[in-house]
């Protein structure tokens, strides 16, 4: 049965850490556990609006680079679109939604990896007043294998294309956060895939019934 109040779970990790086969284990294992299939969201993106704000972000155009300050501004007013007009009425629906990011991506890229933790914090603060997900999931992967997995799938977008000193920062800030909440997990995503989907579902067998008995 679903719980009357919906929950937010969120996939998070550097690239190439395998967050796409994450996170369709961990809808059917949402599926099996509520009995409804759970409302899936990507950041930056998830509504028509927030999905031309991610273009701008992820494409480089050399003749008017993005800058930092840009990118991050643009990250949380599509994420504050996606919280207003998807996220938060499917919660106050009973649903459960999942989502492929959300703003510990850019605590740990923009804030982290950018060097803007103090902009990041501020607009963050602002933007979300204190809205969390009830459980993340850190897939954590050294930046070199991760980049070196995503550039096997194909051509890098303009995020994957930073030096490996930008995913380095990031990481280290990812595990900084994760250490001190612990409504986030970490999960070591160098593994093969098949132990990596192992200890989800160890993971969420555990949390899944804590998360629907808070009600």
């Amino acid at each position: 049965m679903m719980s009357q109040t919906g929950k937010f779970i969120v996939i998070e990790g550097l690239e190439g850490a395998g967050k796409s086969s994450a996170i369709t284990l961990v809808n059917d294992l949402i599926q099996q556990h509520t009995g409804q299939a759970p409302v899936c969201t990507r950041e930056p993106g998830g509504t028509p609006l927030a999905e031309k704000m991610r273009d701008l972000v992820k494409i480089a155009d050399d003749t008017d680079p993005l800058c930092d300050e840009a990118e991050c501004l643009l990250i949380y007013a599509a994420r504050s679109q996606l919280i207003a007009n998807v996220i938060k009425p499917a919660l106050a629906k009973g649903q459960w939604v999942l989502g492929d990011r959300h703003n510990l991506s850019s605590l740990a890229y923009q804030g982290g990896g950018r060097g803007l933790m103090p902009l990041v914090k501020a607009v963050s603060e602002a933007c979300l007043a204190g809205f969390t997900p009830d459980l993340t999931l850190y897939l954590d992967i050294e930046p070199r294998l991760g980049l070196t997995r995503a550039a096997n799938r194909g051509d890098l977008d303009r995020i994957e294309q930073q030096a490996i000193d930008f995913f380095q920062r990031a990481r280290q800030t990812y595990l900084q956060l994760a250490s001190q909440d612990d409504s986030i997990v970490v999960i070591d995503a160098s593994q093969t895939m098949e132990k990596v989907h192992q200890d989800i579902r160890r993971q969420l067998q555990q949390r899944l019934p804590l998360l629907c008995n808070r009600g």
